[in-house]
């Protein structure tokens, strides 16, 4: 099947043609004739399987006729991130290049005057974080009755970033007669009770079992000794020195975790950079684009990244943690293989993370992964204290100092000195190494 046996406007197929592709995904082939029926859909599928081109493309063929008015959307496109609203933006613009439409993006981090005056003129596409449209919202600057198709993507990211009482609200003060189109990878019962609430007869489109990884990504776990950190980012700095890694993504459970592991790489002179909610909006949409470009190859993130980026050629995704909820790492894991490439997955278990990494192999009904052989590296690791290639030993040259004593300030962080203390064999006193002698005299 091709795009043009889909029915769509020639103008779309001109673009889509433009853009590279000819051959729908099947998520594609099959959501895309329900939506241009005006039906309501429901899409179920793994990430990294198009279901971003399965709305836009019905989306830009419905509404090229008619027009915008003011602060009144003709559309709605909820995205969990404002890297994956961004994406969806992207994806619009390419396809409907060749038609006069209007769009915004609703996104933190940006000016609320700038988004307000394109609201003022009149979008035929409004793409939003959930929280930021109602921000304009209940501000009185945007107005929902005159919204004809509501899309939500990525509904199961929305229900645990905690949105679906915004999606709630936000699907009330559209009409009852809108179209819908949700897309979710799972289905929790969650999500399972919005779209019996909010969709009418869905056609409902599943190209794949719930939670399943794809099967051209090999999937690989190294088993750690101990939970160790410093060991932890010997091991990742072994897997991405050992395979061939033309870029990578690597994932950690906690923000703090992100920076630290992305300082250490820079510091051991891996081309690496953060990512994840707390740094600012320019900083994380620069850093996204340079990886892209390929002026970045290992990107540590937290799970603001693992749903639904287009970054098509990822050759490497390594779990840095184990993800405390198992279908996260499906997501994470779907950030490499997409397109039909092959991709590799790497996993760090500690003995800690058993309950996760069972977990993990439930939901995605494998039996196990197969381990990475380290050889004696643990136990050389182990022995050097931590020494890395070069004669090195991380806890003095690399992991644990800071950017500041990296440009000159050798004074050491508060971690390091407690550290230092840590592994003499002196008693730890509350007071500190010096306890004053009046304490010490006899109270008789």
């Amino acid at each position: 099947m091709k795009f043009e046996d889909l029915g769509l406007e020639e103008n779309i197929l001109k673009a889509l043609t433009e853009a590279g592709y000819d051959t729908p995904t099947p998520i594609q082939a099959q959501a895309i004739p329900e939506a241009l029926k005006g039906r309501d859909v429901l899409g179920i599928a793994q990430t990294g399987t198009g279901k971003t081109a399965s709305f836009t493309i019905p989306l830009i063929h419905r509404l090229a006729q008619g027009r915008a008015k003011a602060r009144m959307p003709r559309s709605v496109v909820l995205a969990p991130t404002r890297e994956l609203a961004a994406q969806v933006s992207e994806s619009f613009e390419a396809y409907g290049k060749y038609h006069k439409l209007t769009m915004a993006l609703l996104i933190g981090g940006v000016s609320f005057a700038d988004q307000d005056a394109k609201l003022a003129r009149g979008v035929d596409v409004l793409i939003a974080t959930p929280g930021r449209l109602l921000d304009h919202y209940e501000r009185g600057k945007l107005l929902l009755s005159g919204v004809q198709v509501m899309v939500v993507d990525e509904a199961d990211r929305m229900l645990d970033m905690g949105f679906i009482p915004d999606i709630e609200k936000i699907f009330n003060l559209t009409p009852f007669t809108r179209q819908t189109l949700f897309f979710s990878a799972t289905m929790p019962p969650e999500i399972q009770r919005i779209t019996n609430q909010f969709l009418s007869a869905p056609a409902r489109v599943e190209v794949a079992r719930q939670s399943t990884t794809a099967e051209n990504i090999t999937q690989r776990v190294v088993h750690m000794p101990s939970g160790n950190d410093s060991l932890k980012r010997a091991t990742l700095r072994k897997l991405i020195r050992d395979t061939e890694v033309k870029n990578g993504i690597i994932f950690c459970n906690r923000k703090k975790n992100v920076d630290i592991v992305a300082k250490s790489l820079q510091k051991h002179d891996f081309n690496a950079r953060p990512i994840h909610g707390d740094l600012p909006q320019a900083y994380r949409t620069e850093t996204l684009q340079k990886f892209r470009d390929g002026e970045i190859s290992l990107l540590i993130a937290s799970d603001v990244a693992a749903r639904g980026l287009d970054i098509p050629d990822v050759s490497h995704v390594f779990n840095f943690d184990v993800p405390v909820n198992a279908e996260d790492y499906v997501h994470r894991i779907g950030r490499t293989g997409r397109a039909g490439r092959s991709g590799h997955a790497y996993m760090l278990v500690c003995p800690s993370d058993d309950k996760a990494y069972a977990a993990v192999l439930k939901t995605t009904g494998l039996e196990k992964i197969d381990p990475v052989d380290m050889g004696d590296f643990f136990d050389e690791e182990q022995k050097s204290g931590g020494k890395t290639r070069g004669g090195r030993n991380s806890r003095k040259s690399g992991d644990d100092k800071t950017h500041d004593q990296k440009s000159g300030d050798s004074k050491p962080s508060n971690e390091r000195r407690s550290r230092s203390h840590r592994e003499k064999d002196e008693p730890v006193v509350g007071l500190g190494d010096h306890v004053p002698a009046f304490l010490l005299r006899d109270a008789s």
